[in-house]
């Protein structure tokens, strides 16, 4: 996720002070991984410099000197042209699971083995996952959803596999 152009995209309903778009940010997008309060100082300062934002105000109201952050034309056709813009489909092709399978076939270790154990954590993440939607507004359905459907698709590679290995054994270590 771009933070950057997330935090912009934030902006675009009116100028905000650092501590509002964190808590905003959490709200829409960050339940599972907070921003820390110096990302999102370190990033609007990066935008700022980018002519991406600007200081709308300060203001000290006894206590320190709190920026309320605008964005400018420049900053909007930046998010119009990130939205715009496809994400990369992940093709996976360097699989930290594929690799480990690889390693137990060529280190004589239980490929099978790996593969129950990883089955086992998707399942226990998948329940994890249906309980949260099951219980969650629209945006955590989704967000849900997607993460489900990622692990469903790797739940038929570790099926595929495991009914390959005898195979894979053949050409890996022969």
């Amino acid at each position: 996720m771009s933070i950057g152009h997330t935090l912009l995209g934030l902006l675009e309903s009116g100028p905000r002070h650092g501590y509002d778009l964190k808590r905003t940010f959490d709200e829409k997008f960050g339940q599972d991984r907070p921003l820390h309060y110096g990302q999102v100082y370190s990033t609007m300062s990066r935008l700022l410099k980018n002519g991406l934002v600007e200081v709308d105000g300060v203001e000290s109201e006894g206590g320190p000197e709190r920026k309320r952050y605008a964005i400018t034309d420049a900053g909007i056709t930046d998010v119009t042209q990130w939205l715009a813009q496809p994400e990369k489909p992940e093709p996976y092709l360097q699989s930290t699971l594929y690799t480990k399978v690889v390693l137990a076939l060529l280190t004589d270790r239980s490929a099978a083995d790996l593969l129950d154990a990883q089955r086992s954590a998707h399942l226990r993440m998948m329940r994890i996952l249906t309980d949260r939607k099951r219980k969650g507004d629209l945006a955590d359905q989704l967000i849900c959803d997607h993460a489900l459907f990622h692990l469903e698709a790797d739940l038929r590679w570790l099926e595929l596999t495991a009914a390959r290995l005898d195979q894979l054994a053949k050409v890996v270590a022969p």
